[in-house]
């Protein structure tokens, strides 16, 4: 099998990182996670949003940026919990929307997102996980990280609305899309197995899997 690229995307706490690894266990593939835990901004962040928003998104296209040039060494197929296009589409344009990220600011972001963007090779298949706002804010509690523990519910629908948008408007490859409320891959693993399924077709277009009751 030629080489595949493909990357996880969804919002905060639907269960992103989980798939990535099951998925690549079950495939032979290399994982590529999101490096949120290791962001020296991201609990300053979650305290003052707008005085640390820039320095957080610079620092994640950073990485990205890393993840991506790292990714490109492997011979193996890949995937990736997030990708370069959310940080810029979802999370620095909500964070502008909210004021956070001031016009002066913002601008610098996306000059600088829209140039590195050009450049990269756009991923094989986005797998979209959706959730409901209930469903993130418990599995971000289940999580029991500090600093998400005060995240505003109406931050978390600003965000399901954003990638609801930009889904709708991605072009650059398949998408398959993932109702993630009630997704549970110890419990059913035939979740996963469709999801397996699914990925090894490699879609031709925009699907979404739908789990029997």
């Amino acid at each position: 099998m030629n080489k595949k690229y493909i990357v996880i995307a969804g919002n905060i706490g639907v269960g992103k990182s989980t798939l990535v690894d099951l998925l690549c266990h079950k495939l032979d593939w290399q994982p590529f996670f999101e490096p949120e835990a290791e962001n020296p901004y991201l609990a300053d962040f979650y305290a003052s949003m707008q005085r640390w928003s820039f320095h957080s998104q610079i620092y994640f296209l950073a990485r990205r940026l890393e993840s991506y040039q790292e990714l490109e060494d492997f011979r193996s197929s890949t995937i990736l919990d997030r990708s370069i296009y959310e940080d810029a589409e979802i999370f620095a344009h909500n964070l502008y929307l909210q004021g956070h990220l001031n016009h002066r600011d913002y601008d610098t972001y996306r000059i600088l997102y829209e140039s590195v963007v050009r450049l990269l090779p756009p991923p094989d298949l986005v797998i979209y996980l959706r959730a409901s706002v209930p469903t993130l804010l418990q599995r971000i509690t289940l999580r029991g990280r500090s600093y998400e523990a005060a995240i505003d519910p109406a931050y978390l629908a600003q965000l399901n609305e954003l990638y609801e948008d930009w889904i709708g408007h991605f072009t650059l490859c398949p998408v398959l899309t993932v109702p993630a409320d009630r997704l549970d891959y110890v419990a059913r693993p035939e979740h996963l197995e469709q999801i397996s399924l699914r990925v090894q077709q490699r879609l031709a277009g925009k699907e979404e899997v739908h789990f029997d009751d």
